[in-house]
C-alpha cells in the first residue's frame, strides 16, 4: 500500500514538473511570437519574398516589435505580407514609412525590416498597407561577385604579363628601366626641365618687379593709368588728331577736284597747261613783245640824237649832274 502511494507521488511530481515544463514553454514561445500581445496587423505587397515564412520577426530600427501572420498571394503574381506589430510601438511608425525583405545576420532567417516615414505624416493604423522596397537579390550579387572574381583574375594575369614584359626589358617603359643609356637621357631631360623652370621663375620674378616700378607713382605709364587729367587731354588731343585727319582729307579731296580742272582743257588754266597749240601762239606773242621792247629802247637811245631833242637831253643831264654835286 505504501509502494503504491509512493508511486503515485512520484508519478504527481513528473506529472506537475511537465505540466509546468508546458506552460513555461507556451509563455516563452508566445513572448518570442508576440501572442499574448495587443498588436495591430500591417501589410505589404512583394514581386518576391525570397523564402520568408510565416513566423519570421518584424524588425523597425534595429527592435523587434512583431511578426509575420500570414502569406497571401495577390494579383497576377505578386505577395501580400501580413505582419502583427505591437500596439505601443505604433506611434512611432509612419503612414509613409517603407517595409523591405532583409536577413537575420548573413545566412540567417529572412525578416521583415521596417525603416523611414517622416512626422509630417500621421502614425500607421489597423490594416494600412506600408511601400514595399525589393531588396538586393543574392543570387544576383553572388552572379555579379562571381563575374567580378573572373575580371579580377583576367586583370592580375594581364599585370603579371606587363611586369614581366617590364623586368625583360620590352617596350618603352621596359627599355627605359633596363638601358642606362636611356635613363641618361632622361635625367638629362630633367635637368633641362629644372634648368627651364628655374628661367620661367626669375623671368616671372622680374616680370613682378617690372609690373611694380610701373605701379610706382611718378612714372609715366602709372600716370596714364591713374590720371584722370591726362587721360581727359589725351582723348582731347586724339580728337583733334581726328578732326585734322578729316580736315587733310577733304583738302585732298578738293586738290583733286582742283587738279581734275588744271588737266580739263575747256578751262583757262587748262588750256594754258594743256592746249599746245595756245601755248606755242603765247610764246610767240611773248617774243613778238620782247623784240618790241627791245626796237623801242633802241628808238629812245637814238632818239637822244636827234636835232629836235638833243637840247632838252642836254639839260636834263646837267641838272642830274648838278644835282649830285
Amino acid at each position: 500500500m505504501r509502494g503504491e502511494n509512493k508511486r503515485s507521488v512520484i508519478v504527481g511530481i513528473f506529472v506537475f514538473v511537465g505540466i509546468a515544463i508546458l506552460v513555461t514553454g507556451i509563455l516563452t514561445l508566445g513572448g518570442q511570437q508576440k501572442k499574448f500581445v495587443k498588436s495591430i496587423q500591417l501589410k505589404a505587397v512583394f514581386d518576391d519574398i525570397g523564402g520568408l515564412q510565416a513566423g519570421n520577426n518584424v524588425w523597425f530600427s534595429g527592435v523587434k516589435i512583431g511578426t509575420v501572420r500570414k502569406i497571401n498571394f495577390y494579383g497576377d503574381s505578386q505577395v501580400e505580407i501580413e505582419m502583427n506589430v505591437e500596439e505601443e510601438v505604433v506611434e512611432f511608425i509612419r503612414k509613409d514609412s517603407k517595409a523591405t525583405i532583409s536577413s537575420d545576420g548573413l545566412i540567417g532567417n529572412k525578416i521583415i525590416v521596417i525603416y523611414g516615414g517622416t512626422t509630417l505624416a500621421p502614425p500607421v493604423e489597423d490594416g494600412d498597407r506600408l511601400e514595399s522596397v525589393m531588396p538586393l537579390d543574392t543570387d544576383q550579387m553572388m552572379e555579379t561577385l562571381q563575374v567580378n572574381n573572373e575580371n579580377l583574375v583576367e586583370i592580375t594575369g594581364n599585370l603579371k604579363n606587363l611586369t614581366s614584359k617590364l623586368a625583360e626589358g620590352e617596350g618603352m617603359v621596359g627599355a627605359a628601366m633596363t638601358d642606362s643609356l636611356i635613363a641618361e637621357n632622361f635625367k638629362a631631360i630633367v635637368r633641362n626641365l629644372d634648368q627651364a623652370s628655374a628661367r620661367s621663375n626669375k623671368m616671372i620674378a622680374e616680370l613682378q618687379n617690372f609690373t611694380a616700378k610701373l605701379n610706382q607713382k611718378g612714372n609715366l605709364f602709372n600716370e596714364l593709368v591713374t590720371d584722370t587729367t591726362m587721360v581727359t587731354e589725351i582723348k582731347q588731343t586724339l580728337e583733334g588728331l581726328n578732326v585734322a585727319a578729316e580736315n587733310a582729307q577733304q583738302m585732298t579731296a578738293e586738290l583733286t577736284e582742283v587738279t581734275k580742272k588744271f588737266s580739263d582743257p575747256n578751262n583757262s588754266v587748262g588750256m594754258l597747261l594743256n592746249d599746245p597749240e595756245f601755248a606755242e601762239s603765247l610764246k610767240s606773242t611773248l617774243e613778238n613783245a620782247d623784240s618790241a621792247t627791245y626796237n623801242l629802247n633802241r628808238g629812245m637811245e637814238a632818239l637822244e640824237y636827234t636835232w629836235p631833242f638833243n637840247k632838252g637831253f642836254k639839260r636834263k643831264q646837267k641838272a642830274e649832274e648838278k644835282a649830285n654835286n
